[in-house]
């Protein structure tokens, strides 16, 4: 009977030693991976190492059972194998079956621990090789989440919150760390998802969350990092400490965080700024407040920086956060004059410079000022690029460095600032909103309408974004749809001017005149540029001319904006448009010449 060919070749495997070879060869490169993983980042020797180790291990395989395959060790040394003598196969296929395949069964094991051992490496210790966005997330990339307060008195959450923040803001400090930005990470509070729910949409692959219990001086601070494809708890540690010590807690965790994900840190890892430990908690509480945005509670935050400030007058950060404070009262709500909010407010940011000269959000602050206020971009650019330079990551100005970008007719440039921050920033309804007036502003109008209803599916409220949706349809040719769109608008005035410009388009004078004369009535000069370019697209260029001197005379923070505003785009043949740019600074030839560079982090 004749042997089947299949039984010869592994039986010829056998005598040449080939499945021995494998076994010793993929348990021996087993331990080879796993020492590899633990020694070289001690030494320490580049992250790349091991994944050499790993390769070298897969690539010598193949190598090696040819070499087994073809040579054999003999008393006089190494030669080429021979051919087998006769009955040698016979007899090997002929053996007992525990016989026949044992040495096949070890070599199936060591070839298991040698994939094992290099997908684990390769699992544990995956390279921080920056990826587009849409393909997935950084390997060394986290969100960290709003702590939970495990406090008995729920006052105490600002301090859990706060607590979160500085931490985040401290992981953003590492520039091989990829951290997701704060309004995105806090959306998802008080949500019942899962955590890889949460990484998928801030594209992380990993999630930081803990708890906080503060008792008087006491508090417990819990954090675990959890790695987000498959929930598996990556490190946990827990504090029981006084209140001085949390500055140093911050910086354990932030350690911890960067040691785990096997992040190269170039220099000394950050470090917490320490404080007062009651000026902190005033500082926390009053950012917090800030952020309510009412009137009542910005007029808490003032006061309680003001304390934090008593007893910790060098804080920076209390100074930077004052002067987001007093532009926000001026600009945004009206509950300060504007010349005297924009003074305490400039007056504020120099003073958190003049106790820290690199302190990048004083510099973010003064930025705005020259925007919204002095209406010098030149002085903007040069304030923001230095923020930049001083913090690369930071979405808020690189945000603010796109609004800039688009008043300066930069608007490719401004899209791609933009399009930055909200791959970092996803669920963020600002960053959407800003993003669908840069491409309104660049009649995209379809890609405007998008980011707006982004914004809106992120905040249903979102003031003025319905308005500018609007805005896009009318220049689609679409009134009908612009005035459905108008009648939703949750800001009052927004609404009344959307609808004066939808039914206008739509013929209807008489209820476009009716929305403007409700308009006027009210006191509008502080909307003066708004019921500028109302003007405009009714067609009466007059009236536009001679809001827009108001505007000027009020120093309408909108004006900043009015070179790329479409909504003007019926008097731009007016002869008197130019001579007016020219006379705020803002014709193409002036823009032109401001510097403004930004380079975007890789």
């Amino acid at each position: 009977m004749t042997t089947p060919g299949y039984q010869r070749f592994f039986a010829e495997l056998k005598r040449r030693h080939v499945f021995r070879v494998m076994a010793v060869y993929g348990a021996t490169a087993f331990v080879i991976i796993e020492a590899a993983d633990v020694i070289f980042p001690a030494i320490p020797l580049p992250a790349w190492t091991v994944s050499f180790v790993v390769w070298l291990a897969l690539l010598g395989l193949p190598v090696a059972i040819v070499l087994a395959w073809a040579l054999e060790m003999t008393p006089e040394g190494v030669r080429r194998t021979g051919a087998a003598a006769p009955g040698e196969l016979t007899e090997i296929i002929a053996a007992p079956a525990g016989r026949r395949w044992t040495a096949g069964v070890l070599a199936l094991v060591g070839m298991a621990a040698l994939v094992v051992g290099a997908w684990f490496v390769g699992r544990q210790s995956a390279p921080t090789v920056v990826e587009d966005p849409a393909s997935g997330p950084l390997s060394a990339s986290i969100a960290v989440l709003p702590f939970v307060n495990m406090s008995d008195d729920a006052s105490n959450e600002y301090f859990s919150d706060g607590i979160s923040e500085e931490l985040l803001n401290l992981l953003s400090r590492i520039p091989d760390l990829q951290v997701a930005a704060r309004t995105s990470s806090f959306s998802f509070k008080g949500q019942n998802l899962e955590i890889p729910e949460i990484a998928d949409r801030l594209n992380v692959a990993h999630v930081l969350e803990g708890s906080v219990r503060k008792a008087g001086d006491e508090v417990r601070i819990t954090a675990q990092l959890i790695r987000a494809d498959d929930g598996f708890h990556v490190w946990s540690e827990a504090w029981d400490r006084t209140l001085d010590d949390i500055f140093a807690i911050q910086d354990e965790i932030a350690s911890e965080v960067a040691a785990q994900l096997k992040v190269t840190l170039l220099g000394a890892a950050p470090t917490v700024e320490e404080m007062d430990p009651e000026a902190f908690a005033l500082f926390l509480q009053a950012r917090q407040l800030f952020r309510q945005g009412t009137a009542e509670s910005l007029e808490q935050s003032v006061a309680l920086y003001e304390q934090a400030l008593a007893i910790e007058p060098d804080h920076a950060a209390s100074w930077a956060g004052l002067a987001n404070n007093y532009v926000t009262q001026a600009a945004s709500s009206g509950l300060l004059p504007l010349d005297e909010g924009f003074r305490l407010a400039r007056g504020a940011a120099n003073r958190a410079l003049e106790i820290d000269p690199e302190y990048a959000e004083a510099y973010s602050r003064l930025g705005r000022i020259a925007m919204l206020y002095d209406g010098d971009l030149a002085a903007a650019a040069r304030h923001l690029e230095r923020a930049l330079a001083l913090d690369p990551t930071n979405t808020d100005v690189i945000g603010r460095a796109a609004i800039l970008a688009a008043d300066l007719g930069r608007l490719d440039e401004a899209i791609t600032l933009g399009e930055y921050v909200i791959a970092r920033d996803p669920v963020n309804s600002t960053s959407h909103y800003w993003m669908g007036r840069t491409r309104l502003w660049s009649g995209r109008l379809d890609e405007a309408i998008g980011s707006f209803r982004t914004a809106l599916r992120l905040s249903p409220e979102r003031i003025a974004a319905r308005y500018f949706m609007s805005a896009a349809q009318l220049l689609k040719g679409q009134p009908e749809a612009a005035l459905a769109t108008a009648e939703q608008e949750a800001g009052e005035i927004w609404r009344v001017l959307g609808l004066s410009k939808a039914y206008h388009a739509l013929g209807r004078a008489a209820e476009s005149d009716a929305a403007l004369a409700q308009l006027l009535g009210s006191g509008m000069e502080s909307w003066a540029y708004n019921i500028a370019y109302l003007h405009a697209f009714r067609g009466d260029s007059d009236l536009a001319f001679e809001w827009l001197d108001t505007a000027v005379r009020y120093n309408d923070a909108g004006l900043s904006l009015i070179a790329v505003d479409v909504q003007f785009a019926n008097v731009h043949d007016d002869p008197r448009w130019l001579p007016f740019l020219e006379s705020i600074g803002k014709s193409p030839e002036q823009l032109a010449a401001i510097e403004f560079e930004v380079s975007l982090p890789q």
